[in-house]
């Protein structure tokens, strides 16, 4: 590891960790903050595959993993008051959907980019990110919440993610996990466009410091 891979490593650092104080706090009834930071890990991700090459994206892949499985640890430890009774800020199943979700995300990502990294510039890093970001979405609300999962820790409640609600409250009839899953995988989406101009930016300052 260089120390040109170290402002990587720190964004991606300071992403995961931003995330995981931010997914505390709710945004509406679909969101939290958290869902408006943690996509721009991608961005990280898909910069540093850019500029340095897969090896090193990867390599920042894996300390924003590390700081991630820190962050969990560290919530498993904190007990939240509420409704009469105590709980864990982070279940085994919330820690292990986020962790394998990041993991396969970005790993994903990496992979798609080289496969598509010879074209027009944004279309690595949008193709990358809408598939990257699909499969997070997909993977950590069907682990922490689905009920086929419930088996990973069955003494975890999360009974309140089975309410049978309308889908963002106009749909279909679904579980609340499923209206948050679509609303989390939304706005990965619209931040997938909104960071193709600084990752514009920071690919051409970054190569002109390699120049």
């Amino acid at each position: 590891m260089t120390r040109i891979h170290l402002p990587g490593i720190l964004a991606m650092a300071a992403i995961v960790v931003a995330s995981n104080i931010l997914v505390q706090f709710l945004l509406g009834d679909w969101l939290t903050w958290g869902a408006l930071t943690y996509p721009f890990a991608f961005l990280v991700t898909d910069v540093m595959n850019r500029v340095y090459g897969p090896q090193a994206a990867r390599r920042v892949v894996w300390a924003g993993f590390a700081v991630g499985v820190l962050c969990s640890l560290i919530g498993t430890q904190i007990m939240i008051q509420g409704d009469g009774y105590e709980y864990p800020a982070v279940t085994l199943r919330i820690a292990l959907g986020s962790g394998a979700a990041f993991l396969v995300a970005q790993m994903v990502d990496i992979g798609v980019f080289n496969a598509v990294r010879g074209g027009a510039w944004w279309k690595a890093p949008l193709i990358s990110t809408l598939i990257g970001a699909s499969l997070d979405t997909l993977i950590f609300f069907s682990t922490a919440f689905s009920v086929t999962m419930a088996w990973v820790d069955p003494a975890a409640d999360v009974s309140w993610a089975q309410e049978i609600l309308p889908v963002l409250g106009v749909g279909p009839m679904t579980p609340l996990w499923v209206s948050l899953a679509l609303a989390d995988w939304m706005v990965k989406l619209a931040l997938a466009m909104v960071a193709l101009l600084p990752f514009r930016l920071i690919v051409a300052k970054l190569t002109q410091r390699m120049a």
